[in-house]
């Protein structure tokens, strides 16, 4: 710790203090300027990105760490842009590196935004059985205050990376959950290296051969969900991605506990219909009633 003297020279009182009470000298004017400046100045980032690293600060993903994440805290993130824009978030292209470009990686940066729950009438349904333990925050929630909306937004981002990591080290199709800050939720980053985004399901127009082995995939995805007790409560090909013939599920925030939340058998059965609909569209003869029969079973044997 540096020493304070206890003294000042009175040479030093002269200069510091005002010549009139309530106005300040030249030079504690610009003294106070500069220090204005050196608080509000942004770090020297290396390398023209925008931000260090948040890899030391946030909540991280379950080990073991892919090879291909970056987990130096030397290394700087730079927004690459918008991947996609939503109703309750949207997601940014990040690069994660170190300044001297050895190593990096592409990830998806989810952000949640708090602005938008006012008008998002479906949390009750999916948040049943989320509630806090604090009668306050549950009464913010409830009522949609700006404190609440920013609660919401976090549960969101909370419940997503947990489902994300639980699903992850079971073996489910999901992107690797590389940490959460907040309300921002890092991913990895499903698409080319170049930055090129996977398609969406919804995108594609498969032949019947790719398009049964796709159904499988999904099939597969939805029996390891429903071994955990869980349905994805928003699945539709819109929120299935493809990439180099493998299937991954994204947006999960909204997962059902089949078990705790009343509604369970309702968005299972909805999950099986919307994706049902579109293979069975494109010529393959999916039965909806069977396969909600034995996703069923399998809950049951959870």
């Amino acid at each position: 710790m540096r020493d304070i003297p206890m003294r000042r020279s009175r040479s030093f009182e002269s200069e510091r203090q005002p010549t009139r009470r309530g106005r300040l000298t030249e030079a504690e004017r610009a003294r106070l300027a500069r220090f204005r400046e050196d608080d509000y100045a942004d770090p020297d980032i290396p390398g023209g990105a925008d931000r260090f690293t948040t890899w030391g600060d946030g909540e991280r993903g379950p080990r073991p760490y892919p090879d291909w994440l970056v987990t130096e805290l030397a290394a700087v993130d730079t927004e690459l842009g918008v991947l996609k824009t939503g109703k309750e978030a949207d997601v940014h292209l990040l690069r994660r590196g170190l300044p001297d470009g050895s190593r990096e990686c592409l990830l998806a940066a989810k952000r949640y935004r708090s602005d938008e729950h006012k008008q998002f009438r479906r949390d009750g349904a999916y948040l049943e059985g989320r509630r806090m333990r604090r009668s306050r925050e549950n009464r913010a929630i409830a009522g949609r205050t700006s404190f609440g909306r920013n609660l919401i937004a976090e549960q969101w981002a909370v419940a997503e990376f947990a489902t994300l990591s639980r699903l992850w080290t079971v073996g489910a199709a999901v992107p690797y959950p590389v940490q959460r800050n907040g309300t921002e939720v890092l991913l990895e980053f499903v698409g080319g290296d170049d930055g090129g985004a996977a398609p969406r399901l919804a995108q594609l127009r498969p032949g019947q051969e790719e398009l049964r082995e796709l159904w499988l995939q999904a099939l597969a995805a939805l029996e390891v969900l429903a071994a955990e007790g869980l349905a994805h409560g928003d699945l539709s090909a819109y929120n299935i991605l493809v990439h180099e013939g493998r299937l991954v599920l994204i947006d999960l925030p909204q997962v059902v506990d089949l078990v705790a939340n009343p509604g369970g058998p309702e968005f299972l059965a909805r999950d099986v219909s919307n994706l049902a609909s579109w293979f069975a569209a494109r010529g393959l003869d999916v039965d909806e009633a069977e396969v909600t029969e034995n996703l069923w079973k399998r809950v049951a044997r959870a």
